[in-house]
């Protein structure tokens, strides 16, 4: 039988492309064997790759069980392009290509169904880097393998309600940025409680998709849900007219019709319950507006409890029923706000201003403002340019001190922490 001799592909990471791989070097170093030889060598020790490489897909294809919760190993790489192409002017995101839900998992499934091995240095056919963030990266359509810092930059944060198949949920572990941090695909609801899911992830020894925990097995409380902006079918708009349900509000809700509930109120009558302009994040203020126009209708008991319901809503979006009076007369006005003494608030420099390793003003202006407010217990020094863990203590402190919880404060300042500071 006589054998074609093919070049064995450098950039691919299979056992039979390394073996022949290594045959050329031996046959190459010790210029005894003949050219037919080398090829033989070659094929035998593909064929043995090929059975060891069989048997390692038979462990990766083994089933995981619930009743031993894993912890992911998934240590990361750096930003790339494909095949690890420089890629540092993708750090300043452009607009994305659109997606479908369905074409993200359809591409997630496709390294699911090879059980792409893990690596946080090698890339598969498809150009994406072998680990957890290449994966998202790939499923995403990114055209760029990110990692878990960066895929948010391509994303809207979205609350644990609003999870919809291809969105993803991302944990950053400050302390250990490459090696601690992991990211996985949301595949659905497993349950009606949402107490599990299905999680599309890369992990070793391979991608799987599998039943998880929410929010998963370690560290729960630290991953945080997101939504990629390039869906082609993103949520509705906000603006129609049908109701869009009771689980659009209450506490821990963000997203848009919170906003507009809240500008709807203000038109009609309820701004003095703001005192800031109403936000996507539902808070006391839009309790208390829903609450008065739901009694300035006459509705009492659970009529009035606050929280909108498709009357409520319907009387909103056609301009009926009764706007809410004014405050009663009788009870004294509030003093009038005093004027402010320090500058307006400086804009949201953006999250990736802050986080271990950063040094800039905008970290020493934080810090400053921390201590003006009475948040400076973590620091044993003044505050500096340079990030450190007493930053994080003390934002961490100010978001707890306005009642958030878990994800809400994890000690680093988004829009609506900046905004709340330096008010």
């Amino acid at each position: 039988m006589e054998f074609s001799d093919v070049e064995p592909d450098a950039a691919c990471g299979c056992p039979a492309c390394a073996d022949r791989r290594l045959a050329r070097s031996l046959a190459a170093r010790s210029g005894r064997c003949s050219a037919r030889g080398a090829r033989r060598a070659a094929v035998l020790l593909a064929a043995a790759g090929s059975v060891l490489g069989t048997a390692t897909a038979a462990v990766a294809a083994a089933p995981r069980t619930d009743s031993s919760p894993s912890i992911p190993d998934a240590p990361q790489g750096e930003v790339a392009g494909p095949y690890g192409a420089d890629t540092a002017a993708r750090r300043s995101i452009a607009a994305q290509p659109a997606t479908t839900r369905a074409e993200i998992l359809r591409r997630a499934r496709t390294w699911v169904a090879q059980k792409v091995p893990y690596s946080m240095s090698s890339y598969w056919s498809d150009g994406y880097r072998q680990d957890c963030s290449g994966f998202v990266s790939m499923a995403w359509g990114l055209g760029s393998s990110q990692t878990t810092w960066t895929l948010p930059d391509f994303a809207d944060r979205i609350s644990k309600d609003d999870l919809q198949p291809g969105d993803a949920l991302i944990y950053n572990n400050p302390k250990n940025p490459q090696g601690g941090s992991h990211t996985v695909l949301f595949g659905g609801w497993l349950d009606a409680a949402h107490t599990r899911y299905t999680a599309l992830e890369q992990t070793r020894p391979g991608t799987t998709e599998r039943s998880t925990p929410y929010a998963y097995w370690s560290n729960a409380g630290g991953y945080l849900p997101y939504r990629y902006r390039g869906l082609s079918q993103p949520m509705p708009a906000p603006d129609g007219d049908a109701f869009p349900g009771t689980d659009k509000f209450g506490p821990g809700k963000v997203n848009p019709y919170v906003t507009r509930l809240g500008k709807m109120l203000v038109d009609r009558g309820g701004g003095r319950f703001y005192h800031e302009g109403p936000s996507p994040d539902w808070g006391e203020a839009d309790r208390k507006a829903t609450e008065a126009f739901q009694l300035a209708q006459g509705w009492r008991g659970a009529e009035a409890d606050g929280y909108p319901g498709k009357d409520t809503w319907d009387l909103l979006v056609h301009h009926k029923g009764k706007d809410i009076p004014p405050a009663d007369p009788a009870t004294p006005a509030p003093p009038p706000p005093t004027v402010p003494t320090t500058p307006a608030a400086p804009p949201f420099p953006g999250a990736d201003r802050f986080g271990p390793g950063r040094v800039n003003d905008d970290v020493l202006l934080l810090g400053r403002q921390l201590v003006r407010k009475g948040y400076a217990a973590a620091y044993r020094e003044g505050p500096s340019r340079d990030w450190g863990e007493a930053d994080r203590l003390n934002v961490q402190a100010f978001q707890r001190a306005q009642g958030w919880t878990g994800p809400e404060a994890d000690g680093y300042p988004g829009p609506h922490t900046w905004r709340l500071l330096f008010t």
